[in-house]
């Protein structure tokens, strides 16, 4: 009976580390590193005081690393010809909070903490300090030793039809509603003119406008990003609320107001409408609270093909591998 009993413990603690991931788990530091998440949260706290932009530098910087290779932070590998070098990941903010907390993890905890298991945090801290909702974040990551720019053509686009999103979120492991989801991410931050002024001049129909483009919204989006006008002007992805973790960023879809013509199709594509109503609480529809979904997206996303146990390493210093 006690044998019985032990074996019946043994297979729901392995069940409960494979719901989390695959062998990440919450609190992987407790006896190794016990100030591990402390000390990512006070780095990124300090930073974030004298320059906010870092939160969806931080949270954007995760998604990129986590949709190539999986996440094992060879975004942040310095070198030529690697992710970081690619064209799409070239505005992406924070790197140097990452090296700082790794410093600081290095001196108190020797080889211990992972650089995609820092990313991983931070990302959550960078909700956290724009007064989003935390969750638990499962660690025990290793750190990759390959990264490669021509890895990163598959990343989502700001011009990807909804099909073309779903095929590059399903390839990952994640469904419709985690597309939805975690663009809401884009709830802060900003984007530059030039990844979307191409829809307020050089479209056909409604005066060369994207015609899904709110018409009192267009003369604002035109203002701030003029015809031959400065395109690396950056411009809030959430308007009047691009500072705040909040469902605002689908109310704007709802108007009109989305800024890239890939959030837009949130809203007009009937196949992902009904997750950015359900956010909005519209009637009839079974409500979803933004901020538990994205906590729950956030640990799915976070356990996209990653290293642990023999697999990889734990770098010494994040923009370099052993």
């Amino acid at each position: 009976m006690e044998r019985y009993t032990m074996l019946i413990c043994l297979l729901v603690a392995m069940l409960a580390t494979l719901v989390q991931g695959q062998g990440t788990r919450v609190g992987f530091y407790s006896r190794t590193c016990p100030r591990a998440e402390s000390i990512v949260r006070s780095t990124v706290a300090t930073h974030f005081k004298s320059n906010p932009a870092i939160a969806p530098g931080l949270l954007r910087m995760h998604f990129h690393d986590c949709f190539v290779r999986g996440c094992d932070a060879s975004i942040l590998i310095e070198g030529s010809n690697t992710e970081k070098t690619a064209p799409r990941n070239l505005g992406l903010k924070g790197y140097e909070v990452i090296d700082d907390a790794k410093t600081q993890l290095e001196a108190a905890c020797p080889g211990i903490v992972s650089c995609a298991d820092i990313l991983a945090l931070a990302a959550r801290e960078s909700v956290v300090l724009t007064s989003g909702r935390s969750w638990q974040v499962p660690t025990g990551r290793r750190d990759g030793r390959v990264s490669s720019a021509s890895d990163t053509d598959n990343l989502p686009g700001f011009a990807d039809p909804i099909d073309e999103q779903k095929q590059k979120f399903a390839a990952k492991g994640l469904n419709a509603q985690d597309l939805v989801t975690l663009v809401g991410g884009h709830t802060i931050g900003t984007t530059e003119c030039q990844f979307f002024d191409y829809r307020l001049y050089n479209t056909t129909g409604n005066n060369g406008s994207d015609p899904t483009i709110s018409a009192s919204f267009l003369p604002q989006l035109q203002a701030l990003c003029p015809q031959n006008g400065d395109r690396t002007k950056r411009v809030a992805l959430d308007t009047n609320s691009a500072n705040k973790f909040d469902a605002s960023f689908f109310r704007n879809l709802r108007k009109g107001r989305g800024i890239l013509e890939s959030d837009q199709k949130l809203w007009t594509d009937t196949s992902t409408r009904t997750f950015v109503q359900r956010f909005l609480g519209v009637r009839g529809l079974a409500a979803l609270n933004f901020n538990v979904e994205f906590g729950k997206s956030m640990v799915k996303m976070s356990n996209i093909e990653v290293k642990t146990g023999s697999d990889g390493e734990i770098r010494k210093i994040c923009s370099a591998i052993n």
